[in-house]
């Protein structure tokens, strides 16, 4: 059975959790791999209530030593790999102690690099898709987020050289910019007004989000996209 492994999961009705359920409703084996326990439990329940395979993993995505393990757990059948995790480190760069911009790039990028690692060594020869998220910070800088801008566009260099690195290889390295709030869990609960404020037409489509991904997914090798942007018709880009 082909495995997938979908890292940065937290409530079902997240973009993690999405892809995870999604992903295993193509007959794909879902390592789900996040911080919580609970909430991957939960996103775990729901794959096997629709008659889906999948297993919980807890893994922080910046140590080597948990995302090695986390891989071993998927051995040679792995088919997708998933970077999700992620942060919002808003503030001013003169506000900015240094512990807080190493760690938005510790999540964003220095994660991606060892998940990515990982990915195109399990592949081993054998092709396979890598896929990672971003955001609009990953194309251009913002002020008062120096660094989610960096660590994000860091991220998107670092999976467009592994793109042209391992293309040969029949690894597909896929980049998704995800350009706006997304119209899930996170903002309804911690930012009500604001989500009231936009509505759903001024929030991305979970859904919408995560078909994306499965195109990007099933692509032939003779088409292959390394990026695609998601965003609503409202979004000022």
């Amino acid at each position: 059975m082909k495995k997938a492994i979908i890292s940065g999961v937290g409530p079902v009705e997240g973009l993690g959790a999405q892809l995870c359920i999604r992903f295993a409703s193509k007959g794909l084996h879902v390592l789900v791999a996040g911080r919580t326990q609970t909430k991957l439990d939960a996103v775990v329940n729901v794959i096997k209530d629709n008659g889906g395979s999948a297993e919980a993993v807890v893994a922080d995505s910046t140590s080597e030593a948990d995302t090695k393990a986390l891989f071993d757990l998927a051995g040679s059948d792995l088919d997708l790999a998933i970077y999700n995790t992620g942060n919002n480190t808003p503030g001013r760069i003169a506000d900015m102690s240094a512990e807080y911009f190493e760690n938005s790039w510790r999540v964003c990028c220095f994660g991606g690099f060892l998940f990515g690692r990982e990915t195109v060594n399990r592949f081993a020869g054998n092709g396979g898709t890598l896929l990672f998220t971003g955001a609009s910070a990953s194309l251009r800088g913002r002020e008062n987020f120096g660094a989610f801008n960096s660590s994000k566009g860091a991220l998107r260099n670092l999976a467009q050289a592994m793109a042209k690195e391992y293309g040969r290889d029949g690894v597909h390295v896929g980049h998704i910019v995800v350009d706006g709030p997304i119209g899930g869990e996170k903002i309804k609960t911690h930012f009500p007004e604001y989500a009231e404020k936009l509505g759903d037409q001024g929030m991305i489509s979970i859904d919408g989000i995560v078909d994306g991904y499965e195109y990007l997914y099933n692509q032939p090798q003779r088409a292959w996209s390394f990026e695609i942007d998601v965003r609503t018709s409202v979004e000022k880009w």
